[in-house]
């Protein structure tokens, strides 16, 4: 069991520091390749994703608040208001699906629908400087953007991810840097919203934590280290680590949706 536990360290630990370096929050990299040991089911890899990457989130929003001027606050706020209602939602429509559902069949919807998304990222952070950015400033467009957000971060499970970063990218016209410190915000509300959403309504005695305690101190290394190794980066190496490490996540879903359809069929 040790093992168990210093191998789900190491990977949260690793997932985190990438997720605060580029954004991606870390659970867009815990939720597959958890779901790919299969040691846990859908529901309980989601939880513990979701709380890992609310731990790294703290950290690194605290960190990069001493260095991050460009983003303008009263965007980030429009956006987590809408992070927040979309958060509850996202995981309302998760847990009509697990109830619904067979936990193989949510986990190649998720997977599918993740690994289609950074199909479109990648192209679009390809070709990015061809294409037109907006940048709206709003309270409805602030919300909605935020709400939509955290509806999909929340039902995928994953914190956000490589969604966030492009979505302040191309409405807001942010730098790679910049959409970085906006993306953990909105994933900080949005998981918040998640983890309150289940407290009062099934409550966490319902999942095996037992491996919780190893993620939440890798989370936390994790949120320290990203940003540290964000504030050395140019914005040319940032989006090029951003790029690789999506390529990685692609094949985690490819191999979880090839898994999981034996078991469907």
């Amino acid at each position: 069991m040790l093992k168990i536990n210093i191998l789900y360290f190491l990977i949260t630990l690793f997932a985190t520091t990438v997720g605060s370096t580029t954004g991606m929050g870390g659970g867009v990299i815990i939720k597959p390749v958890l779901d790919a040991f299969g040691h846990y089911g859908v529901d309980t890899v989601s939880v513990l994703s979701s709380i890992s990457v609310f731990a790294m989130s703290i950290v690194s929003i605290l960190k990069k608040m001493k260095v991050s001027k460009d983003i303008k606050l009263n965007i980030a706020v429009l956006l987590a208001i809408g992070s927040i209602i979309g958060g509850y939602l996202g995981n309302l429509i998760f847990k009509i699906a697990i109830t619904n559902q067979n936990a193989n069949i949510v986990k190649i919807i998720q997977n599918s629908v993740l690994a289609i998304l950074l199909i479109i990222i990648f192209i679009y952070m390809q070709n990015k400087e061809k294409i037109h950015s907006f940048e709206f400033e709003g309270l409805s467009s602030a919300v909605l953007i935020g709400f939509s957000l955290g509806v999909v971060s929340s039902f995928l499970g994953i914190g956000g991810g490589p969604i966030n970063v492009v979505a302040f990218i191309f409405f807001f016209s942010y730098s790679a840097k910049t959409a970085t410190f906006a993306s953990l915000i909105t994933i900080f509300f949005s998981q918040a919203s998640k983890l309150i959403s289940i407290l009062f309504s099934t409550g966490f005695g319902i999942y095996d934590f037992t491996v919780l305690p190893y993620m939440l101190i890798g989370a936390i290394a994790g949120g320290f280290l990203g940003s540290e190794i964000c504030k050395r980066l140019s914005e040319k190496n940032v989006v090029l680590f951003f790029n690789i490490i999506q390529i990685l996540i692609f094949l985690i879903c490819l191999f979880n949706i090839y898994n999981s359809l034996s078991p469907v069929s």
